[in-house]
């Protein structure tokens, strides 16, 4: 099997009013991905999905479509799609970093080998070791305390047992609304923060230690990218369990958060590592050293969501049972652009085994859905 072509349609989606994200990186309103359709020599084809956000891995919608169109995708074509430590290598040579347009065409070619295979991808990476029905924590926006009380009640009456509330804005109004949310739900409910590298060391360690009465369950990424000894400091003086997720992109970043004594859970997903196989050696490292691993989000459509899913259900150092990460972010989007989506229902997302990633895009839909 060749490739022959690699296909790109950067979409605009809108998301649901009443999952609107406000972090420390500002407001997230609109999706402005790039789908990726990779064809073969075989008839076959393979969905990829790039969840590029400016703010928080540097990649636009526009650069990540071009590299893809003019960089990318003239290495890869006449390439095996099957050989995907290959397609890495091609990649890597040919651009640094950007991690979720590769991802894009990585995740395509799981595809495609799971199709050719007639297996699904999680069958590829070794089997499914937990049941294919993931419960999620729900990730709420950085909301004035009367707005995230609401909607923290709301969340509990859906269903969900884990809440993560946005921080690292301002500091004040931060510890408030952590408060808010935890009369809101009791005691029973755990609760997680996450500060998307918003606060400074000492902020971090000051609000974690006002909320030691709200029984903190995790608290992800306080402290700036690239501040291992922040991290790690944290960490020490809290004694709460940390999650890196902004920092860690790849093997050298999480070979740092554990060489440092960083955290306690690294927040793996395949668009932020630059594809499934990478996002697999991360989980396994991680394994190797004694640090546990959970799905993290970037708000995926459904392939991508469907890609986080195959990963969490073949590797047994992805500890959701333990550390509940967040795969609903297709659920967030107005619009969900496969024919037959990734269901989710409240917590519980579920994948099917179909062969492949087991989604199939509606590629008119996505044309529809064009980004200009």
């Amino acid at each position: 099997m060749k490739i022959t072509h690699i296909e790109t349609y950067p979409v605009t989606i809108p998301v649901k009013p009443e999952r609107r994200m406000i972090s420390a990186l500002g407001q997230h309103t609109v999706s402005r991905y790039v789908l990726v359709r990779v064809l073969t020599d075989t008839g076959l084809e393979g969905a990829g999905e790039a969840t590029v956000i400016p703010r928080w891995s540097g990649e636009t919608v526009w650069g990540a479509q071009a590299l893809i169109d003019r960089v990318l995708a003239p290495e890869l074509i006449g390439q095996d799609p099957e050989n995907i430590a290959e397609i890495d290598r091609l990649m890597d040579a040919s651009s640094i970093h950007n991690w979720f347009a590769k991802s894009a065409i990585e995740m395509a070619c799981w595809d495609l080998r799971g199709k050719a295979a007639g297996k699904p991808v999680f069958e590829l990476l070794g089997g499914a070791v937990r049941p294919l029905a993931t419960r999620s924590r729900y990730s709420m926006g950085a909301y004035e305390p009367e707005r995230a009380q609401a909607r923290a009640r709301e969340l509990v009456a859906a269903g969900f047992t884990t809440i993560k509330v946005k921080v690292g804005r301002d500091a004040r109004a931060d510890v408030e609304r952590v408060r808010a949310v935890r009369a809101a739900i009791g005691p029973e409910i755990a609760l997680t923060i996450d500060a998307n590298c918003g606060w400074d060391v000492e902020t971090a360690i000051d609000c974690v230690q006002q909320l030691a009465d709200c029984q903190l369950a995790l608290v992800e990424q306080p402290t700036p990218d690239g501040d291992y000894a922040a991290l790690a400091r944290v960490r020490r003086e809290t004694g709460v369990p940390i999650m890196a997720d902004d920092i860690c992109f790849n093997l050298v970043h999480a070979q740092e958060l554990v060489r440092n004594d960083c955290c306690d859970v690294i927040s793996v997903y395949p668009g932020k590592q630059g594809g499934i196989r990478k996002a697999k050696q991360i989980v396994d490292f991680a394994a190797a050293h004694g640090v546990a691993c959970s799905i993290g989000s970037n708000l995926e459509l459904d392939v991508a969501t469907a890609a986080m899913a195959h990963l969490v259900a073949a590797c047994p150092n992805m500890q959701v049972e333990k550390y509940p990460g967040d795969m609903l972010g297709a659920d967030y989007h107005e619009i969900r652009v496969a024919k037959n989506p990734v269901r989710i229902e409240g917590p519980i997302t579920t994948i099917s085994d179909q062969s492949g990633l087991g989604v199939e895009v509606d590629w008119q839909l996505a044309r529809e859905c064009r980004c200009e």
